[in-house]
């Protein structure tokens, strides 16, 4: 068993918490028996090095049967950025699809995060076009690295269902899909009714949506790139609806009218 937190191998592992780690080593971190059980179900080749303590191993078989490296509770501690951590991680290949591949498969419904910075958000954006059976999600522009762990643990294991692209920008994702079909959708504030949309047939299309910054949304040059900008109606006091929340929504209506 490890049990030294300052141990090299331990410290190695802790390193992947940096983007710039990962970025020069192509390896993340998945934490937690959803990611991780989800990771060996779907991709088990990526998984090079795994870690659980003793107590994971009589409750997630599949697991067990994996051969992690028992480690202490606090070697854990030391290899995560969570409080409380969740008994198993694992250290795994990124395995980003390219934009050509995405593109050749010819898809329906793909959704980009542009320059959104949150990780929450963009990872529960991954997980909802999961939900909804997107083809792809587009990391475009600055947006957050979705092997940042926060974004990994908030797609609860999406990340291993859904092809995604990173180290794109917007005007060539945009120009790429459109070629193969699909109309290019921009969820803002700026954009007419949603509602206005639903009964003339055009969400049944293949579909583009791009989503923009949580603060400053798309501003004018990416609006141009769209061919339709649409908002989600408020119909209460809200303010505004979370960017996730209003991101679900509009994947979700496209995939009623693909699906009708």
């Amino acid at each position: 068993m490890i049990d030294n937190p300052r141990a090299p191998r331990v410290r190695r592992v802790a390193q992947l918490l940096r983007k710039s780690v990962r970025r020069d080593t192509g390896l993340f971190l998945l934490e937690g028996p959803q990611a991780v059980g989800e990771a060996l179900a779907s991709r088990p080749e990526l998984i090079v090095e795994l870690f659980a303590v003793d107590t994971v191993l009589d409750r997630y078989p599949a697991i067990a049967a994996a051969g992690p490296v028992l480690a202490s509770e606090r070697v854990l501690g030391a290899m995560s950025d969570t409080v409380t951590p969740q008994g198993v991680i694992a250290v795994a290949r990124q395995f980003a699809a390219g934009l050509a591949e995405v593109v050749a498969a010819r898809p329906r419904l793909v959704a980009v995060l542009e320059e959104i910075r949150d990780p929450g958000n963009a990872g529960t954006i991954l997980r909802a076009a999961d939900a909804v059976g997107a083809d792809a999600v587009i990391f475009s522009g600055d947006t957050v690295d979705p092997y940042n762990p926060k974004v990994v643990r908030a797609t609860t294991g999406s990340l291993f269902h859904v092809p995604h692209v990173v180290g794109v920008d917007l005007a060539t994702t945009v120009a790429s899909l459109r070629s193969v079909g699909l109309q290019v959708l921009a969820a803002d504030v700026s954009g007419e009714d949603l509602t206005a949309v639903r009964t003339d047939g055009s969400l049944a299309a293949p579909t583009v949506w791009v989503f923009g910054n949580e603060a400053r949304g798309l501003d004018a040059s990416r609006l141009a790139l769209v061919d339709r900008v649409l908002r989600l109606p408020i119909f209460g006091r809200a303010e505004s609806l979370n960017l996730a929340t209003a991101a679900s929504v509009c994947l979700y209506e496209s995939a009623f009218a693909q699906h009708a």
